[in-house]
């Protein structure tokens, strides 16, 4: 069964203001109201009795909330962490790897600037070199990328790191692909997956990544401070605790040095790690492949409209996105900065190549409505560009 957007059972789930043009879910996400009870109740339940809860009960808790993430994109329960956001993950991986003096970290120009950084941050101490790998946009074949990418491989290359779905330029790349040729020529693979998890069907076995972090707060629509760091078995003994707690220089019976490390890092707030398995349950309650379905197709058509205005080229084939696409605008980006104040539509506005584009996100509480509101403001952006 396909369904069509509105969809208004889900609509007045969210609870976001009814007068805001929301169409920027990729940046901070928005949860459900199952959801965010599920995470007060928590938090409740954390206040009435916090020594019980957090000394007590929490390990388990975590285990079933790691259970229940594992099943979802197929990985062991134990070689999942919570951590709350991809940021920190990929820092815990940036800051492990032991590079020295002329090794190669290659990434791509279209990744996210702290994770851009994390990496330039560990590459400057080490004096290694951080290279950035071009690859041609428009993309007109997912393979051709492979190959780009691939190219600026050698001898050097010590870790690749590349994101599943790109946060500047919302394009999915072949993850996997890479994965399995840095796999085979000794290179550590690291993805940030911090879009991919409730918009990709995600399976950890399959990507084949050394090291894997990916948010549940965005489009899994957990609450907020929700992320897990994935390591496959054979590469985890390569990580160091980010902050070293009490599972440093431990060997709790029948618990892995990976957990040990990363699961007992002094007092938190575990509410948000707990409401992922709400999450998961909501959108496998509410048939989120066709939901994810009617959103795909609601953007599709808004960015054929928006395309009409420049006569641009889409920046890939319709295989590269799900439910977050960068559209290219004509003109000079100063023409479409008024979007919030003008029409408070919520949605970032940036460049490609130095085209201005915008970035859209459609989830399930968006209607037609929405789109055609952003429809008309880029077209009088584009008639004073």
């Amino acid at each position: 069964m396909s369904l069509t957007l509105p969809l208004p059972h889900l609509a007045d789930q969210y609870q976001l203001d009814p007068d805001v043009v929301y169409l920027n879910h990729g940046s901070f996400g928005a949860v459900p109201r199952p959801v965010f009870e599920s995470y007060q109740r928590w938090q409740k339940e954390l206040e009435a009795n916090p020594v019980i809860f957090l000394g007590g009960r929490l390990p388990g808790l975590l285990a079933q909330a790691r259970e229940k993430l594992g099943a979802f994109i197929n990985a062991a329960p134990d070689d999942l962490t919570f951590v709350p956001n991809v940021t920190y993950a990929l820092n815990i991986v940036t800051r492990s790897i032991d590079l020295n003096a002329g090794d190669k970290v290659l990434t791509t120009g279209h990744e996210y600037a702290a994770i851009d950084k994390a990496w330039r941050f560990n590459c400057e101490k080490a004096s290694a070199q951080l290279v950035k790998q071009p690859f041609a946009v428009p993309v007109a074949d997912p393979a051709a990328v492979v190959e780009q990418i691939w190219a600026g491989v050698d001898e050097r290359t010590r870790v690749i790191s590349l994101s599943h779905i790109t946060s500047p330029s919302a394009l999915t790349l072949p993850v996997a692909e890479i994965c399995r040729r840095a796999r085979n020529a000794g290179i550590i693979s690291v993805v940030d997956g911090a879009h991919a998890p409730g918009q990709l069907d995600l399976d950890m076995e399959e990507i084949g990544a050394d090291f894997y972090g990916g948010n549940c707060h965005k489009w899994l629509s957990s609450a907020r401070g929700a992320g897990f760091l994935y390591a496959r078995p054979d590469s985890q003994d390569l990580l160091e605790p980010l902050v070293v707690g009490h599972g440093w220089d431990t060997e709790t019976p029948g618990v892995s040095r990976f957990q040990d490390y990363f699961t007992s890092m002094g007092t938190i707030d575990p509410a948000a790690y707990l409401s992922v398995p709400a999450a998961i349950d909501f959108q496998e309650r509410n048939e989120w492949p066709q939901v994810r379905q009617a959103c795909h197709q609601l953007l599709k058509e808004t960015e054929q409209r928006i395309l009409a205005l420049s006569g641009l080229p889409p920046i890939s084939p319709e295989t590269m996105w799900e439910q977050m696409r960068l559209v290219l605008l004509p003109g000079k980006v100063d023409a479409y900065q008024r979007l919030w104040e003008d029409d408070r539509i919520v949605v970032p506005v940036g460049q490609q190549g130095g085209q201005p584009g915008v970035r859209i996100s459609v989830q399930a509480y968006n209607s037609p409505a929405d789109l055609d509101t952003l429809v008309r403001a880029l077209e009088k952006g584009a008639a004073a560009a």
